[in-house]
């Protein structure tokens, strides 16, 4: 691992590694849309991409929140079936500045699915787990990490509803 990765990445490969999880990993160029990072992972097509994406959730003027949402990259989400299912008057996607201050730090593009580490509630789509193996960007648009969905399934135990479309 580079010395200039954010410390979430480190955080993830010690956390597999004490859980006894097969995972791999790769450097490549900075990638910030999941086409490019395809691309970088030899081996993994789109569909094995676990994009995380950081939502704000408003129900109403006051009841604001931050989800985080995880699903194979070659799918989208259905902002229809995500209000719904959060009771929600408004969704959006968090902001650059949001995403920084909540994840401390971590780029957009470079966010992992583990939603834990930020204190962000996880929703991940059950298509997710139809894979072996998923792939995602581990805090840095450098490196990416494979593990097993079933590995990922058991250590972030991410509530599981479809909202793809």
């Amino acid at each position: 691992m580079s010395t200039d990765q954010h410390t979430v990445t480190g955080k993830i490969i010690d956390l597999l590694a004490a859980e006894g999880c097969w995972y791999e990993t790769f450097q490549h160029q900075a990638v910030r849309t999941s086409e490019e990072a395809a691309a970088a992972r030899p081996g993994y097509g789109l569909r094995h991409g676990a994009k995380a994406i950081i939502l704000r959730v408003k129900r109403s003027q006051r009841d604001k929140f931050f989800v985080m949402l995880v699903f194979p990259a070659d799918r989208k989400f259905d902002s229809k079936r995500v209000k719904v299912y959060f009771k929600a008057r408004d969704i959006r996607f968090a902001t650059a500045d949001e995403v920084d201050t909540l994840t401390n730090g971590v780029q957009p593009g470079g966010v992992p699915p583990f939603g834990s580490l930020f204190d962000l509630p996880v929703y991940a789509a059950p298509q997710l787990f139809a894979l072996d193996r998923i792939v995602f960007n581990a805090g840095d648009r450098r490196f990416s990490l494979a593990m097993r969905a079933a590995d990922y399934r058991r250590l972030e135990v991410p509530t599981e509803f479809d909202f793809t479309a």
